[in-house]
């Protein structure tokens, strides 16, 4: 079982349909509701809903769209709730797995016995974690594209994926082709577009000047900037051409383009966690605290959000990290990432803590991403994943180097607003440095010949404790 818990204080996927998905139950029959990411519903009239698998659920869903065979490894189905986000196994039974919700949210998530008492899941059929975005690519069916079109919109504008402003204007833009249609001169007004912006643009970017500010701008500024950038980019979308020279009226080419742009972004196609990280010692007391975060994992690495500020704080291929973690009856589950980076100028081994009740879950997901990886390297075209901080890796050949990233773009690692532990081996053993080392504390790792982080050598400078 693959899971992921999502924020709370964000609203996701799991807020948009939240209730039942069982309306009836009876010795033979019920009618399930399954979910899509436009929040459309699929109902299914079936036989023995107690014994019935996901696969065999996918299945009737497929048939009921109309959806072609790829689209069994394309989507999976979802058990979601406000609390706590589960992509099923094909054997797994939504229906057992949905008496068993309570006891699932006491092991993965911190919630209150009360909200624990009154969460309730929804079936959804959602993007296959597990799905290579390089498959995506040769996906043509126009509505198997809309679907997964919908859901990334979804994430967008839900801010669950951090976009840079021109991405959200550029994306936004697309969604302008799909709901309103090619751009046209004066068209769409703006203050259509103003009523709808939110459709266009995560909530952050939508909101507007009051006061003294606003009235000294004056009545000729009637568009805001994220207005004005939406209205540039919507002019710049291209319009397919058919064979004959005219323009396609099909979407597919506009939802194939939406998906590309997300296809930038590290962490699209992702599974969520919730989690908690230290804060860096501030002021003269040193106080720190912890922040709250989102982990992002998918098939190509794991990457810590600030579930406040909707920027990256760390972002790590699987080659550049080691990880485990630890469940002491004690104290509270921790995900531990072991990753390179420097001291004042100096290169130290990291070590970053995140606390989760979903840690298990999360180093089990790393464990089978690598595992699939390594099965299909063979097979799989390159692609470029780049990591945040090695963005200019000369040693990277051509076709694995990554592109370059826009200076303070979100989806740049802010190791500084990171506590981490920093370790050097010093030849007699491992020691703690002030805040290095060349040995991994954990054996979950890939192989020497294909890590990406490199030993450390001691120096007399490094400030041993």
């Amino acid at each position: 079982m693959e899971g992921t818990e999502g924020n709370p204080g964000q609203p996701g996927p799991a807020e948009r349909s939240h209730r039942s998905s069982v309306s009836s139950v009876g010795a033979r029959a019920a009618d399930v509701l399954v979910y899509l990411a436009d929040d459309s519903v699929v109902p299914l009239a079936v036989e023995n809903l107690p014994s019935l698998s996901a696969h065999e659920l996918h299945r009737a869903v497929r048939e009921v769209l109309q959806l072609p065979d790829a689209a069994l490894d394309v989507f999976a189905l979802w058990l979601v709730s406000p609390l706590l986000e589960v992509q099923l196994k094909p054997k797994h039974q939504p229906y057992k797995l949905g008496r068993q919700w309570p006891e699932l949210l006491l092991r993965f998530t911190d919630a209150p016995d009360d909200d624990v008492a009154m969460d309730e899941p929804s079936l959804q059929f959602r993007r296959n974690v597990f799905f290579p975005k390089w498959r995506e690519l040769q996906i043509r069916d126009e509505e198997v594209l809309r679907l997964l079109y919908e859901e990334a919109k979804g994430n967008v504008l839900t801010a669950r994926y951090p976009c840079d402003v021109e991405d959200c204007e550029a994306l936004g833009a697309l969604v302008c082709r799909v709901q309103l249609g090619p751009y046209q001169p004066g068209q769409p007004a703006a203050c259509t577009l103003r009523d709808k912006l939110d459709s266009f643009l995560p909530a952050h970017l939508c909101k507007r000047s009051h006061g003294l500010f606003a009235a000294l701008r004056g009545r000729g500024a009637r568009v805001g900037t994220g207005e004005q950038g939406l209205l540039n980019a919507y002019r710049r979308v291209k319009e397919a051409v058919g064979s004959d020279g005219a323009h396609e009226a099909s979407l597919g080419s506009h939802y194939r383009a939406y998906l590309l742009k997300c296809h930038e972004l590290p962490f699209y196609g992702c599974a969520f966690f919730h989690g908690e990280v230290d804060k860096p010692a501030q002021g003269i007391l040193h106080r720190g605290g912890r922040k709250p975060v989102i982990v992002a994992i998918s098939l190509e690495g794991v990457h810590v959000i600030d579930s406040r500020e909707k920027h990256v704080l760390l972002g790590l291929r699987f080659q550049e990290l080691s990880w485990d973690h630890t469940s002491p009856e004690e104290e509270e589950p921790v995900l531990w990432l072991e990753f390179d980076g420097d001291t004042e100028g100096l290169p130290v081994n990291k070590l970053l803590r995140i606390y989760s009740k979903q840690a298990e879950l999360m180093s089990g997901l790393i464990e089978y991403c690598i595992e699939l990886n390594q099965a299909a390297e063979p097979t799989a075209p390159q692609e470029s994943a780049p990591s945040p901080h090695s963005a200019a890796d000369p040693s990277l050949p051509p076709t694995q180097r990554p592109k370059l990233r826009r200076q303070s773009s979100v989806v740049c690692s802010r190791l500084q607003h990171l506590s981490t532990i920093d370790y050097v081996e010093d030849g007699k053993g491992i020691k703690r440095v002030k805040p290095k080392r060349s040995t991994s504390f954990f054996s979950r790792q890939l192989s020497s010949g294909q890590r990406g982080y490199t030993v450390v050598q001691p120096t007399d400078s490094l400030e041993q404790g």
